[in-house]
């Protein structure tokens, strides 16, 4: 009788320990997949609200020369809004439908890419394998046809 008492006292926790073990196992993933997606959702939103800005702002500067500064300028504000560092100038490219991007009538894109890297990975490893996933949002705007065009 003793014999069955104690083989049965020594199972005793081996479930709990066995689900927190489980718990950890499955947990640990789905938290990390959780950051994963959070930040790639503000990559968005950073991209999309970044793309929309600069071609707005192009298309209302007086000459291309103030529409690229004040374009690189809303880059840089809808990028820092959701906490990222990239480099505006570097993460805008704009493009034109006509020569002259103010021509009235024209077109004017504005494509914005933001690299996110994957969270908790170190940088010697960042050096050697491409941990990131690139955002890519492309905005086009009409320049008003009846702007007055500057001599």
């Amino acid at each position: 009788m003793r014999r069955r008492v104690q083989a049965g006292a020594s199972d005793a926790g081996s479930a709990l320990v066995e689900f927190l073990g489980v718990a950890l196992v499955l947990l640990v993933p789905v938290v990390y997949l959780v950051l994963v997606l959070g930040r790639l959702q503000a990559a968005t939103f950073a991209a999309e609200g970044a793309a929309r800005e600069a071609a707005r702002v192009y298309v209302a500067a007086p000459d291309a020369s103030t529409g690229e500064a004040r374009a690189v300028t809303a880059v840089g504000v809808a990028l820092r809004d959701q906490d990222f560092d990239d480099d505006a100038s570097a993460a805008l490219a704009v493009g034109c439908s006509a020569a002259s991007c103010l021509q009235p009538g024209a077109e004017v894109t504005a494509t914005v890419q933001v690299r996110v890297p994957l969270p908790f990975v170190p940088a010697f490893v960042r050096d050697v394998v491409p941990l990131e996933v690139p955002v890519r949002a492309e905005r086009t705007a009409a320049v008003d046809a009846y702007r007055v065009v500057a001599p």
